[in-house]
């Protein structure tokens, strides 16, 4: 076996499968394109789905890549076992419909044992296969210098991930040697596939052949691929035979670096305790780095939520190493010395990425503190009472109120002997949890091949650039994944004609709006259209007055009206991103976007909300381009000389060679497939309606152009004259004035208000402080005070305190449709275990709501006004509860 750097690895696989006539792919976005099944990419062919399924056709078959991804639902596991880890390089070789199991079993086997290759030696490898698949097995027993007595079958061994193509695997195992065993040879996992340290999987080989069809039946793909995938870390691992992928270079200049600065404390000499600290940093800040550079932000949901937790686990897990202050900035040109020269966005990126992570830190530092003395205030006082569980809401509350999250209370409840209550946390944050759930598409992983599509492979002229209009011949009529020779409505059919001067919906970009005419008959509007496979446009029909037939020409019509205010929108939407970036970064990149003829919107990278000063700037700049009638330059080129222009590119989007550049002034300059106006001039007006977060890191701003914002101008002009008319005032620079006047009569009336219900109240709190009830040896006042504020019922409360009337008061007020609860308690009350912030719980509840507070005094709210009456008739058997405790 040859000695190899991490970095040699990685250029020696996308050498040998470039050798076999794959293009090499460069490695996508860890934020997935289109694609709202995924939170991250997590594998080498996520990025390639839309092959897999048939929904586009490559132009060469065979592709290869290294494709960073990243995987977070083990978090916990990182750095407690030698190869969890979030973020991961996969090695991966594809065929889509062209090789199969012939030519990947051969070469697997010559990558890996090959002299100018790997060279690892043949004895030391071990394969798993499928039982049923024979022909693999067939296969690998015909290699010369491979031993069969290493084929091991596995029941497991069939990819299969619900409806799409699916089909069996076969791993490739390395042993390591007798020295990795620490299993007794009776043990059942002491083989090649089972859970031990000898046998490592390096490669997996996936066979997809069959389509898993919805009603979970198995038919064979229409075109057989190859999906192959191998971990770089692990090859690294066995290549430079470390005891885990840790120790490997891709891993410990950063452990080296964190060695400067930690308290006394070497990696090789420290307890396993602190090896974890150390490796739980390197691994994480590797994901934290690439995630942000690709785009991503921390916050608190999504995979923004992600990031703020790794963060704040490494700021964590560098306290236990004994770093002072701010550390994990210093860490990212480390990554960038390791991984940079490949990965070129993050050594491109690190002052943004340094950016984002030292404000992260700094803000953590600013709550974690406080959020540790809390929490072992907390476990204290439970110690006290015998208590071994944190309790969900509390675990709760220093979650929402001090940023500190589930996972680090976890860790110090650990350390000091106690569990958490993770059910009764998650049910209060079931609301964020539900919020989640729905932001993410139902969507199934991948689709159905379709046989149909993926078959038909005919010349097509877009001429909608320069056209709205042409005649045009039917070849293809599809209804249902059938081939038919005649259309006559009206349950739908897909269209594929030789020339269309319809767009599809791509790029953000809807599809046009128009019909089917023969001669100056209308004879069927076109609904919908999409791009094929192999690139051709399909127009969706419904309703047609006469039969449509295959190979008969008819007259394609774009509404023009519809196109023009598309165009508007799309150009406008160029000139918003150039905004964007000079008024808020470069970092401000699109994520997703919406261009139609009634409005843009536009989803962009952004660590915080737009301020209105910002987004007044970012408006004036698209109105300037726009006044300025700059000419808008549209041509093709090879991809390297727009590059080299300053087009800007989705990150990780396929482009071909050849690709369309949109230039506007030299100053928005983009890789677009889109239509446009022909100068800017042609927009008229931009106006922005609304900007908001949308998820983690990613902000949305909402836009009119054109009429449709003179319209909206109009709108705004008629509702002020009416508030002019409502304020009865001459002119409108007189309606602030007049406003001003009305919120001063308003609080003056408030303030009026506020004191005469203090009034009322204190002569009503004789009442109430009468009406004192007994639970045993505590004494107790239960009151309904409706219309009251909880400001109103803690003064109250103040009251009921100087005059000692009873240990415990509950207040209940129907404040405007909302309940509001306050609960005070005396010392006599609390030393018998009936404490407010306690006793509060269970009565919120019976009003369908929540709250806390201390021991002495506690509030809350609720939704059910009308069950007030029922919880103040369970007052007394709820304070009996605790002091039977």
């Amino acid at each position: 076996m040859k000695k190899l750097t991490s970095a040699q690895i990685r250029d020696l696989w996308l050498k040998f499968f470039e050798s076999k006539g794959h293009e090499v792919r460069p490695s996508a976005s860890l934020i997935p394109i289109n694609d709202p099944t995924l939170l991250w990419i997590n594998s080498g062919v996520a990025t390639l789905k839309k092959y897999f399924d048939g929904s586009e056709v490559p132009e060469n078959p065979r592709i290869t890549n290294s494709q960073k991804s990243i995987r977070t639902n083990d978090i916990e596991n990182v750095g407690v076992t030698a190869r969890h880890h979030t973020l991961f390089e996969m090695l991966g070789n594809f065929s889509v419909g062209d090789y199969f199991k012939e030519e990947a079993i051969p070469w697997a086997w010559e990558f890996l044992t090959g002299k100018e290759w790997l060279a690892f030696e043949p004895e030391r490898l071990y394969v798993t296969y499928y039982p049923e698949d024979v022909e693999t097995k067939a296969l690998w027993e015909a290699i010369e210098g491979f031993d069969p007595s290493h084929l091991v079958p596995v029941e497991d061994n069939f990819w299969d991930i619900g409806a799409g193509p699916c089909g069996p695997d076969t791993e490739i195992f390395y042993d390591r040697g007798a020295k990795y065993s620490n299993l007794a040879e009776e043990d059942p996992e002491n083989y090649p596939g089972g859970e031990n340290e000898r046998w490592l999987e390096i490669w997996n080989l996936v066979f997809s052949e069959f389509n898993h069809m919805p009603d979970d039946t198995y038919q064979p793909l229409p075109h057989k691929n190859v999906d192959t995938g191998a971990g770089l870390e692990r090859l690294t691992s066995v290549i430079q035979d470390t005891p885990t992928n840790f120790e490997t270079d891709l891993f410990m200049p950063i452990i080296q670096a964190l060695e400067s600065m930690a308290d006394h404390h070497q990696y090789a000499e420290a307890s396993e305790k602190i090896k974890t600290s150390f490796k739980v940093i390197a691994d994480h800040i590797r994901a934290v780095a690439f995630a942000i550079s690709d785009g991503a932000l921390p916050s608190n949901e999504g995979r923004g939520y992600i990031i703020r937790r790794l963060i704040r686990r490494s700021v964590m897990h560098g306290r236990r190493l004994g770093i002072q202050g701010l550390f994990l900035a210093k860490l990212v040109p480390v990554i960038s010395d390791i991984m940079g020269s490949y990965y070129q966005e993050l050594h491109d990126k690190i002052e943004f990425v340094q950016e984002v992570l030292t404000s992260e830190e700094e803000r953590f530092h600013e709550t974690i503190e406080e959020g540790e003395m809390q929490l072992e205030e907390l476990m204290t006082e439970l110690k006290e009472n015998g208590i071994q569980e944190i309790p969900g809401d509390q675990a709760f509350t220093l979650y929402d109120t001090f940023g500190f999250p589930l996972e680090l209370t976890q860790e110090m409840a650990v350390d000091h002997g106690f569990t958490v209550d993770v059910e009764g946390f998650e049910a209060e944050m079931e609301q964020q949890r539900e919020r989640a759930r729905n932001a993410r598409s139902q969507e199934s992983s991948m689709n159905i091949q379709s046989a149909i599509l993926t078959e038909i492979d005919s010349d097509f002229d877009f001429v909608g650039y320069h056209q709205l209009e042409t005649d045009a011949s039917i070849l293809y009529i599809i209804q249902e994944d059938q081939l038919l020779d005649k259309y006559e409505g009206p349950q739908g059919a897909w269209l594929v004609f030789n020339r269309s001067p319809f767009y599809a919906e791509m790029g953000g970009q809807i599809a046009d709006q128009g019909g089917l005419y023969d001669g100056f008959d209308l004879i069927a509007s076109i609904k919908d259209v999409k791009k094929m496979p192999n690139g051709q446009f399909m127009h969706k029909v419904e309703e047609t007055s006469m039969p449509l037939l295959k190979n008969q020409s008819y007259t394609l019509r774009v509404d023009p009206t519809a196109r023009q205010k598309t165009n508007q929108n799309h150009t406008a939407t160029h000139l918003l991103h150039q905004g964007l970036k000079q008024i808020l970064g470069p970092h401000a990149n699109q994520a997703g976007s919406y261009v139609g003829p009634d409005r843009l919107r536009f989803d962009f990278s952004h660590f915080g909300k737009v301020t209105k000063e910002e987004l007044d700037a970012i408006s004036e700049y698209v109105n300037q381009m726009i006044n300025q009638a700059i000419p808008v330059d549209i041509s093709e080129m090879p991809i390297d000389e727009a590059k080299a222009l300053g087009a800007m590119a989705l990150f990780g989007e396929k482009y071909g060679d050849i690709v369309r550049v949109v230039n506007i002034g030299g100053e928005s300059i983009e890789l677009c497939g889109g239509t446009h106006v022909n100068n800017t001039q042609q927009i008229a007006t931009f106006k922005i309606l609304s900007e908001s977060g949308i998820g983690a890191g990613i902000r949305r701003i909402e836009a009119l152009t054109g009429q449709a914002a003179i319209d909206y101008y109009r709108a705004e002009e008629t509702i002020l004259e009416q508030i002019q008319e409502q304020l009865k005032v001459g002119q409108t620079d007189q309606i602030l004035y007049r406003l001003s006047q009305l919120q001063e009569q308003i609080k003056d009336q408030d303030h009026e208000i506020q004191s005469l219900m203090a009034k009322l109240l204190q002569q009503e709190s004789n009442k109430i402080f009468d009406q004192v009830e007994t639970v045993g040896e505590l004494t107790y006042i239960a009151a309904r005070v409706d219309n009251q504020s909880s400001e109103s019922l803690r003064n109250l409360g103040d009251q009921w305190r100087q005059k000692n009337v009873s240990n415990l008061l509950i207040l209940v007020s129907n404040n405007e449709g909302k309940v509001v609860l306050n609960v005070f308690a005396d010392d006599m009350a609390i030393d018998q275990g009936v404490k407010a912030g306690d006793l509060i719980k269970p009565l919120a509840k019976m009003v369908g709501g929540g709250g806390g507070g201390r021991p002495q005094m506690a509030q809350a709210g609720g939704k059910s006004p009308e069950k007030i009456d029922s919880m103040l008739d369970q007052v007394a058997e709820t304070i009996a509860s605790f002091t039977e405790e």
